[in-house]
C-alpha cells in the first residue's frame, strides 16, 4: 500500500529519497515525508496530499544529510493529514512503516501508562517510541530495534534511523515486503525494485523476521534473536525506464495503448510460433499438469475477474472443474485439499496480502501452487512451486489494464497446456487455439483506433449516475471487469452482472437515465445476449452494445443506442480483446469529469495489507 526508501552514503540522501517517492508514489499518495540524518540530528519534512507538496515545502526548508528515509503514505490508521504521515518518531528514533500493526491499541495503552503523549493516530506511532523505551534501558541502537520489533503484531516492512547513530540505518519486514539495494560505497533500502534501479541493480530480497543493519559499506542481517542470516544477492530485471509517460497524457491512457506490444512480449515467452505449441510444462517443471484434477484460482480485484475468464476456458478446453475464489475469503472457509488438486494465485505485484495469505494456507495443506505474477522478485514467485510471468512492463496506473489482458493471455496459454496434458484437447485444435492467440496484439490495434470514437460516447454519458454492464459466458467477467474500472477512476457507481441474470434484480434499476452497456461477442451465446438487450430496451434503458458490426446496420435496425463495433474474432481471443473499449470508456468519462485517473481516491496499487 505504502512506499518506502531510504539510503546510506556519500551522497546528499534528499534527492535521493524524493525521486524514489516519485516511483513509488502509486503505491500511495496520501501524504509523504523524508527524514535526513546529518550534525548528529535528524530532521524531518511531512506533507499532506500529492508528492508534490512536499518538494515544494522542502525547496522552502532544505535538507542535507548522506543518511536518509522518505515514506509515501496510503492511510490506513488515521486520516490522510501531515499529523498522521510518516516518518513517525520519538525523541531519538525516526519510523517509517508498510503494513498494519495488529496489537497497536494494547502497546499504546501500555506505553501512554508509562507517560508516552501520542501526536498522531497511527499504528506506526508506537515503533519509535518501543525503541526509545529500549534504548533507555541501556541497549545499543541495533538491540533496542531488534528488541521493539519483537513487541509488534501484525505485518511490517520497517526502516529505521537513531539520532547521533549517523553511520547505520535499520531496516525489518513481516509480511510486507523490503529490498536492500547494493552500491558502492552507499546502499538503498525500498519497499519494492522500481526506485533502486537507477542506483543499482544488486538486491537482497529480505524475508520474514529478517533484521537488518545498513552501513556505508555492509549489510549485516541477522534474525530478531541477533542470530547471522545469509540472503542471496539477485540482479533486478525490473525496467528503470517507466516513470515517463510522454506523450500520453496519463500512465493508465499509456498503458492502455501498450498492450499490443506487452501482450506480444507475453507470448513469446509461452508459445512455440512455429509448432503453434503453448510451452508451459517446461515453466513449471515441479508440478505436473496431466496429474491435475481440480483447480483453485484464487485472487482479488481485477486479478479475479482474470481468474473468472479462465474457468470457463480451462473446463472446456481440458475438462478440470475450477473453483474461483476470493482471496481475502479463502483461508477463512478452510476449504479441504482435494487430491490432485493445484492451486493458482494471480497477482499484478505479487505482493497482495490476502492474496499470499491464500497461497500459504494452500502449501500448508499439501496444495501445490502456481503463481501468475508481473514482478519476478516478488513473494508469490519466490514462494510458489510454479510461476508464470506476464510480461506487461511495471504498470504505475492504479486502475489495471495491460496487467489483466497479459494475465489473461497467460490463463488462456495454461488451459490450453492443461487441456494437451491430460489428453482431453487434440494436437490440431492446439494448433488452432495458438494460431487463434497470435493474432491478438494486431487485433488489439484495430480496437484502439476506436479511441476517438469512444471518446465522443464518452461525452454523451459522461453525467449518468449510474451504468449497468451485461455479459454472458466467458465475458459476463468483462462486463465485471468494465463496472470496476468505471468505478475506481470515475467514481460513477457501476454495476457488472450476467445478462441472464438482469431480470432477478437489476431489471428494476432501467430507465431512460441509465446506460446499459453490453458486451455481445457473436458466439454461442448472442442470440441470448440478444434477447437480454430486448428485455432492457423494453424498459427504456440506454443500450451501449460492443459486438461485431457496424453502426449504420445497428442504428437501422433500431435496436441500440450506441454501438462500438468489433471486427471479427475467436471465442477465446474475444474477452482480451473486449475489454479494451470498456477501459478507455472508463479512462474518457473520468477525463471529462477531471477525477485523477492514475491516483484515484482511497486506492492504492499494491495492496499489502488484509
Amino acid at each position: 500500500m505504502c512506499g518506502i526508501i531510504g539510503i546510506i552514503g556519500e551522497r546528499n540522501a534528499t534527492p535521493v529519497l524524493l525521486e524514489g517517492l516519485r516511483r513509488l508514489e502509486y503505491r500511495g499518495y496520501d501524504s509523504a515525508g523524508v527524514a535526513v540524518g546529518h550534525d548528529g540530528r535528524i530532521d524531518i519534512r511531512r506533507s499532506e496530499g500529492k508528492l508534490l507538496n512536499l518538494e515544494n515545502l522542502i525547496k522552502l526548508k532544505p535538507l542535507t544529510g548522506y543518511l536518509g528515509i522518505g515514506h509515501t503514505r496510503w492511510a490506513t490508521h488515521g486520516a490522510p493529514t501531515e499529523t498522521n504521515a510518516h516518518p513517525h518518531r520519538s525523541e531519538r528514533v525516526v519510523v517509517v512503516h508498510n503494513g498494519i500493526i495488529e496489537n497497536y491499541r494494547s502497546l499504546r495503552k501500555e506505553l501512554s501508562n508509562e507517560g508516552v503523549v501520542f501526536q498522531s493516530d497511527t499504528d506506526t506511532e508506537v515503533i519509535p517510541h518501543l525503541v526509545e523505551r529500549e534504548l533507555r534501558k541501556g541497549l545499543s541502537p541495533q538491540d533496542a530495534a531488534r528488541q521493539a520489533i519483537r513487541f509488534l503484531e501484525g505485518a511490517f516492512a520497517l526502516g529505521i534511523l537513531i539520532e547521533g547513530v549517523e553511520d547505520r540505518m535499520f531496516a525489518a519486514r513481516r509480511g510486507s515486503p523490503l529490498i536492500i539495494g547494493l552500491g558502492e560505497g552507499e546502499h538503498f533500502l525500498a519497499s519494492d525494485a522500481q526506485p533502486l534501479v537507477p542506483y543499482t541493480r544488486r538486491m537482497i530480497f529480505l524475508e520474514d523476521d529478517d533484521f537488518v543493519s545498513i552501513g556505508r559499506k555492509e549489510v549485516e542481517i541477522t534474525d530478531l534473536s541477533g542470530q547471522p542470516l545469509a540472503r542471496p544477492v539477485k540482479h533486478s530485471r525490473v525496467n528503470a525506464d517507466t516513470a515517463d509517460k510522454w506523450p500520453y497524457r496519463h500512465y493508465m491512457q499509456k498503458e492502455i495503448f501498450e498492450q499490443p506490444s506487452v501482450l506480444g512480449e507475453t507470448l513469446k515467452g509461452l508459445i512455440h510460433p512455429y509448432q503453434r505449441t503453448v510451452d508451459v510444462a517446461t515453466l513449471v517443471e515441479r508440478i505436473d499438469l496431466s496429474q491435475i484434477t481440480f483447480l483453485s484460482i484464487v485472487a482479488c480485484g481485477t486479478s479475479l475477474h482474470a481468474g473468472m475468464v479462465a474457468r470457463y476456458w480451462i473446463e472446456k478446453l481440458a475438462k478440470i472443474p475450477v473453483g474461483v475464489e476470493i482471496a481475502s475469503e479463502y483461508r477463512y472457509r478452510e476449504p479441504p485439499n482435494l487430491p490432485g488438486s493445484m492451486m493458482v494465485v494471480i497477482s499484478q505485484s505479487g505482493e497482495t496480502a490476502d492474496t499470499i495469505a491464500a497461497m500459504r494456507y494452500g502449501k500448508q495443506v499439501g496444495q501445490k501452487v502456481l503463481g501468475i505474477v508481473n514482478v519476478p522478485e516478488s513473494t508469490i514467485a519466490r514462494e510458489s512451486d510454479g510461476v508464470l510471468y506476464t510480461q506487461a512492463g511495471p504498470e504505475i496506473g492504479v486502475a489495471s489494464t495491460k496487467a489483466f489482458t497479459t494475465q489473461l493471455l497467460v490463463l488462456a496459454c495454461l488451459a490450453i497446456a492443461c487441456g494437451r496434458a491430460n489428453g482431453r484437447l487434440s494436437r490440431e485444435r492446439e494448433k488452432e487455439l495458438v494460431e487463434e492467440l497470435m493474432q491478438i496484439p494486431a487485433l488489439m490495434e484495430q480496437v484502439l483506433v476506436r479511441d476517438r470514437d469512444i471518446q465522443l460516447l464518452a461525452q454523451k454519458l459522461m453525467y449518468a449516475q449510474g451504468f449497468l454492464f451485461l455479459g454472458r459466458g466467458s465475458c459476463y467477467p468483462i462486463a465485471l471487469e468494465g463496472a470496476l474500472k468505471l468505478k475506481e477512476i470515475s467514481y460513477i457507481h457501476a454495476e457488472g452482472y450476467a445478462a441472464g441474470e438482469m431480470k432477478h434484480g437489476p431489471i428494476a434499476l432501467i430507465d431512460e437515465e441509465l446506460p446499459v452497456v453490453v458486451v455481445a461477442p457473436q458466439d454461442h451465446l448472442f442470440e441470448k445476449v440478444v434477447s437480454n438487450l430486448e428485455e432492457a430496451r423494453a424498459r427504456g434503458g440506454r443500450l451501449v452494445v460492443i459486438t461485431q458490426g457496424h453502426p449504420e446496420e445497428q442504428r437501422h435496425e433500431d435496436r441500440v443506442d450506441d454501438l462500438i463495433p468489433m471486427g471479427p474474432c475467436g471465442e477465446m481471443t474475444a474477452p482480451i480483446l473486449y475489454v479494451v473499449p470498456l477501459q478507455l470508456l472508463a479512462y474518457h468519462i473520468a477525463v471529462l469529469k477531471g477525477t485523477d485517473v492514475d491516483q484515484p481516491r482511497n486506492l492504492a496499487k499494491s495492496v499489502t495489507v488484509e
